[in-house]
């Protein structure tokens, strides 16, 4: 074997070399950026988890205060069939938000929309009209 020959069989090996070591930093590092990224995706998930359990109560809690005011109504109001349907009203508003959540709600919102998409977009032009018309004040 020449000497030209031995010196490009040591530069084949030691590029071969440097090729795998790169390989293997990638890899490395590749799989370092997987391991945050599960991380990351779990904490996220834990987060969002923590987020909706404490919507959730926040709206059960709701609900109950809607019905002590439904009571209060029906306790301070003049009797009658229309304080009646009032309070009624809003027990069974708070009864709705205690039971479905606002996971729930939202649910039913949605549905609700599919159902009825003009209506939908027709409310939501209006409302957008108003919040702009009071912002611009």
């Amino acid at each position: 074997m020449s000497k030209t020959e031995s010196w490009t069989e040591k530069a084949k090996d030691t590029a071969q070399t440097a090729a795998d070591k790169a390989k293997d930093a990638a890899q490395t590092a590749a799989d370092k950026a997987q391991g945050w990224m599960e991380t990351a995706k779990d904490k996220v998930s834990d987060v969002a988890g923590a987020a909706k359990d404490k919507a959730d109560t926040a709206t059960q809690s709701v609900g109950r205060g809607m019905e002590t005011a439904a009571d209060r109504v029906r306790q301070y109001a003049p009797s009658g069939r229309v304080t009646e349907s009032v309070a009624g009203a809003i027990e069974r508003g708070g009864e709705y938000l205690e039971e479905k959540g606002l996971s729930g709600v939202a649910d039913d919102l949605v549905e609700l929309v599919r159902k009825n998409p003009i209506p939908a977009l027709l409310i939501g032009f209006g409302v957008g009209f108003l919040v702009s018309r009071a912002l611009r004040s």
